[in-house]
């Protein structure tokens, strides 16, 4: 039995280090009280504690692959500071998070509630959504964290995810904006909106493509399509209904096959994923690629991969927006360590160092007015490299992403209505 904690949690930014440490008390000691197989139940513990059994434990992160910025990070950055801490940080690389939940869910299966191979994930909403579904996830922890000050639990993309009540079953670690990438020397003037940008594709034969579904990236750009009304749909309501689906899309699936003529290769094929298609813009030979972390581009600059005449934009009528999180399963077989690692990497110190120019450059999710001064003027002097676009001006407009129910119709749709479509 895992704890099922339905408390907001805003309650706990007030809560005295006494006070915390009884909370941790026992919630940790029913977080523990599973009817997991041979696993004893650990002793109740305050934070300091738990840092103390976390010590000599190593951490199996598992986490999307594909973006090199975001590996980088964990190994230069996070991976030493755990190292001081005294936890070992094993980043495990996955094509899509959808694997390591379904990792768990195959634990869960097997009647295996502790031990388990999966620590810690960096999870997407729709894979939360899964995961809290199925009980997968240890909740009712966060309020023990201590960077959990620097949050302002008022806001609602730290309380919802895609749709999702968070619950305290996640730990928020970076925010993202969707965005499209071009190179101002092949293209100087890219399209202002999203209905300029079809046109621009329809006029520019071969120079554009967009990864498959269910790719993330490539199905956030169906959804940006969908929710931007591109398609001459009506608004599409965030919680996901059949009814609702029948309605948009579709005309979306219309739109996106009389786009496929004029892709890359005509549509016949799609890069399988976001660094797919990034190589394809490396390579000149589409003119834009796009992300829902476009505050990495600098870094992809800086590493010569992309030219440095690259830059990002975002269509005036705004794209979608939303918060990535950290998760511990459960059954994790070093919950502590995994839970000292999610505090960690809301640190000010380490979500300054992605942050910064070089390094993997993620939004932080911190309050600023939260913070100490000697951050808050850390992270005030922080420059835009000319390759992004302030975080202001990436915020304007921003759209919160539909509920997650909304996600794996989308993505099986595109496949059998335009992906199969002849």
């Amino acid at each position: 039995m895992g704890i099922r904690t339905r408390h907001t949690g805003r309650r706990f930014g007030r809560v005295t280090a006494l006070a915390a440490g009884a909370v941790a008390a026992g919630l940790l000691t029913a977080a523990c009280s599973g009817t997991g197989a041979g696993r004893a139940e650990p002793p109740a513990k305050d934070w300091a504690g738990l840092r103390a059994e976390a010590r000599g434990q190593t951490v199996n992160l598992f986490m999307y692959g594909g973006d090199e910025g975001a590996n980088s990070f964990v190994d230069e950055e996070v991976a030493p500071a755990a190292e001081k801490l005294g936890i070992t940080v094993r980043r495990v690389p996955v094509a899509d998070t959808q694997d390591a939940v379904q990792k768990i869910l195959g634990d869960q299966r097997a009647g295996k509630d502790s031990g388990g191979a999966v620590d810690l994930v960096w999870v997407n909403g729709e894979n939360f959504r899964t995961g809290k579904q199925a009980g997968l996830w240890l909740c009712g922890y966060t309020g023990l964290m201590p960077n959990q000050k620097y949050l302002d639990r008022s806001d609602p993309t730290l309380t919802q995810d895609f749709g999702t009540p968070v619950d305290d079953c996640e730990t928020p670690w970076n925010r993202a904006r969707f965005a499209f990438v071009h190179d101002s020397a092949r293209l100087p003037q890219p399209p202002r909106t999203t209905a300029a940008l079809i046109e621009w594709i329809k006029k520019n034969p071969g120079r554009f493509t967009y990864p498959a579904p269910p790719d993330f990236t490539g199905s956030a750009f169906v959804r940006h399509l969908l929710t931007a009304g591109a398609a001459g749909t009506r608004p599409v309501p965030a919680e996901y209904g059949e009814d609702a689906y029948d309605a948009v899309a579709p005309a979306l699936w219309k739109e996106l096959n009389a786009l496929k003529p004029a892709l890359w290769r005509q549509g016949t094929t799609h890069p399988k994923d976001q660094s797919a298609l990034d190589d394809l813009f490396a390579d000149g030979e589409v003119d834009m690629t796009m992300t829902y972390n476009p505050a990495g581009v600098p870094a992809l600059v800086d590493k010569g991969r992309f030219p440095a005449t690259t830059r990002v934009f975002v269509p005036e009528d705004g794209t979608l927006g939303n918060t990535s999180y950290l998760a511990v399963p459960r059954n994790a077989a070093h919950r502590e360590a995994a839970l000292v690692l999610s505090d960690l990497m809301l640190s000010p110190e380490l979500q300054y160092a992605k942050a910064r120019p070089g390094g993997w450059g993620a939004y932080p999710v911190l309050d600023q007015d939260r913070l100490p001064e000697e951050w808050r003027r850390k992270f005030a002097a922080l420059t835009t490299p000319e390759t992004m676009l302030p975080a202001e001006e990436l915020s304007r407009g921003a759209r919160p992403e539909l509920s997650g129910d909304w996600v794996g119709p989308l993505d099986k749709g595109w496949k059998r209505e335009v992906a199969s479509a002849s």
